[in-house]
């Protein structure tokens, strides 16, 4: 896989909320960011993000639940950008998806993207 750019995504739900902080620091050629919610994702940013990386990127998210807070949602992104040659990372949890078959890897990014789930139904 050759060097690609690295790619930021950030989101926060509403228009009133920080995003300075969730990528602070980290060294990106170039940032998508949504203020809406991650219920779904039916988001303008998001979906740029989808059609602008190639293979060899890197996608960097803060957390699971910055991508996503739909369990199914989350999952079937980061299958579509591993599966295209696109890594995903996600700083807080500490993990990487590269396409190769991890079954921690996938164990954590459903348990994780459950409870994302859960929690934004509770509030």
């Amino acid at each position: 896989m050759t060097r690609g750019q690295r790619v930021g995504y950030i989101r926060v739900s509403t228009t009133d909320q920080n995003t300075a902080r969730q990528l602070d620091g980290i060294e990106l050629d170039r940032v998508f960011e949504d203020k809406a919610s991650g219920k779904d994702a039916r988001r303008p940013q998001l979906q740029e993000l989808l059609a602008y990386v190639r293979e060899g990127d890197t996608v960097i998210v803060h957390s699971m639940d910055r991508l996503a807070r739909n369990v199914d949602d989350l999952r079937r992104i980061v299958t579509e950008l591993s599966g295209r040659g696109v890594q995903v990372e996600f700083r807080r949890e500490g993990v990487i998806f590269t396409g190769e078959d991890n079954p921690m890897n996938t164990l954590l990014l459903t348990m994780l993207g459950a409870v994302a789930e859960f929690l934004r139904a509770c509030l």
